[in-house]
């Protein structure tokens, strides 16, 4: 284990495990306006939002890690405290990252970009037309870190006007995120295009009102398994209760259940590995239930 203390090494360096590390992230792209009315554009990924009563979201225009230099969206929101941040996807990733061209104060990232502006409601500040998410803001601080290179600008955004486009809108009226095309920064030059092949949902996720039964109940047999990796056993251990007896006498008598048996009848260890690795394709499956039982099966041979 490499162990860094951060006031030893170069800043750049720190710079790059940090943002390699701590990956990905989302993009905002802030529209902002400076007090003589000249529009800047910029992608910013030290972004997220914090709370939704109010609705708050915090972007960092850090400054420059090469001149200490401030960014022009962070002296715009100190002259006017206005921005949109628009939410990019994968199909103008390469105009956005237009707009992140180091042009000189004035100058319009919209038009060296080729994205259109829209017209904002609640703010001056116009939004990205072919963004799917546009979040108008009011800026309500800007949180200085320090005046070296690489500092901080902590931007906090209440979110007064909500733009969605109901292409990307499921069924219900929510955002499919199978449909946003969602990108996200790395380290240094990569980047991650979040696709249906990555997109995965997770049964019963965090439910409020019924707690897992935990990794700490599980018998060692499960959670020290060779055949079963720590994901697996985490799936088992969401579960809110163990099998009932009955559940385990029922099972028992499945035909593939007496098979397994029957074929490693005299090898605890061949069993242990058959009835694991069945299980292991259940939790696959998304039959957690299942799973749990046969592994239970074990404890009450």
């Amino acid at each position: 284990m490499l162990s860094i203390n951060p006031s030893e090494i170069p800043m750049p360096k720190l710079h790059e495990y940090l943002l390699s590390a701590i990956a990905p992230r989302p993009i905002a792209f802030v529209s902002t306006i400076d007090k003589e009315g000249n529009v800047n554009l910029s992608p910013f990924s030290f972004f997220n939002v914090f709370g939704s009563n109010p609705p708050t979201l915090v972007f960092s225009p850090a400054r420059s890690g090469r001149t200490g230099a401030t960014k022009n969206t962070h002296d715009n929101v100190l002259e006017v405290d206005e921005c949109v941040v628009n939410i990019a996807h994968y199909d103008m990733l390469y105009q956005m990252n237009l707009a992140a061209h180091m042009y000189p104060k004035g100058v319009d990232e919209f038009a060296k970009s080729g994205l259109t502006k829209a017209e904002s409601i609640s703010v001056k500040p116009p939004r990205v037309a072919e963004c799917f998410v546009q979040m108008e803001c009011k800026v309500k601080n800007v949180i200085e870190t320090g005046q070296g290179g690489g500092a901080g600008n902590l931007v906090v955004c209440e979110v007064t006007m909500l733009h969605i486009n109901e292409k990307v809108l499921n069924e219900e009226g929510s955002i499919d995120p199978f449909k946003m095309n969602y990108i996200a920064r790395m380290g240094k030059q990569f980047w991650a295009r979040i696709g249906a092949e990555n997109i995965i949902s997770i049964p019963g996720f965090k439910m409020a009102n019924e707690l897992g039964i935990g990794w700490d109940a599980l018998p060692q047999s499960i959670t020290h398994s060779n055949y079963l990796s720590a994901n697996d056993v985490a799936q088992i251990a969401s579960l809110h209760s163990f099998p009932t007896k009955g559940d385990l006498g029922e099972l028992r008598m499945a035909d593939f259940v007496q098979e397994i048996f029957e074929e490693n009848n005299n090898d605890a260890e061949a069993l242990k590995k058959a009835i694991h690795l069945r299980a292991k394709i259940e939790i696959e499956r998304g039959s957690l239930p299942l799973a749990f039982q046969l592994l239970m099966l074990l404890e009450n041979v």
